[in-house]
């Protein structure tokens, strides 16, 4: 398959209805999320590090997928471990782009000192499951019957991480 050209850059606030529309596209597979709702801009704004928040674009510029980073634990021993959040649109899925996405993603995140990215993927979710273990993350725990989807089946997921390579990633700062 010929390699699509592909853009990844900084996320910003206008890009919000095209980020929406393609989380509500995950939403609806009910494999990539708990979620049942995308929440308004200020809210999502609110939950998620604003210095590691990217978009990739398609060849003819569509948001084809994001991918941010959320705080895991407000205790400053943690200030280095971040939740991983990445969705692909429906009409990008298995091109690559997830992979791309992900793996700007924690070059990212290392450059601004997190030392540890961890994701929750759902049990049905083996796509992510393997873009995740493609770019480095490891298998740490399984959680067993966690959360119920909206049809009130118990899920179980998987517990996912990755170390940056470095004792002290590039951006970390000894406090």
């Amino acid at each position: 398959m010929e390699e699509e050209c592909m853009l990844i850059r900084p996320m910003e606030p206008a890009d919000w209805p095209a980020v929406a529309e393609i989380y509500k596209e995950g939403i609806a597979t009910e494999h990539a999320t708990f979620q049942t709702a995308c929440p308004p801009y200020p809210a999502w704004d609110a939950s998620h590090i604003r210095e590691c928040r990217l978009v990739i674009l398609a060849a003819d510029g569509a948001i084809a997928g994001w991918a941010v980073l959320s705080r895991v634990n407000m205790r400053w021993c943690y200030r280095g471990v971040a939740e991983v959040s990445i969705y692909v649109g429906e009409h990008y899925r298995g091109r690559g782009y997830g992979y791309h996405l992900l793996s700007a993603l924690c070059a990212a995140a290392e450059q601004a000192g997190y030392w540890t990215l961890q994701s929750t993927v759902l049990q049905d979710n083996q796509a992510s499951y393997r873009l995740h273990r493609k770019c480095g993350f490891r298998e740490v725990g399984r959680r067993e019957r966690i959360a119920r989807d909206c049809h009130g089946r118990w899920l179980d997921t998987w517990l996912m991480e990755r170390r940056c390579a470095p004792d002290e990633p590039p951006g970390y700062k000894k406090l």
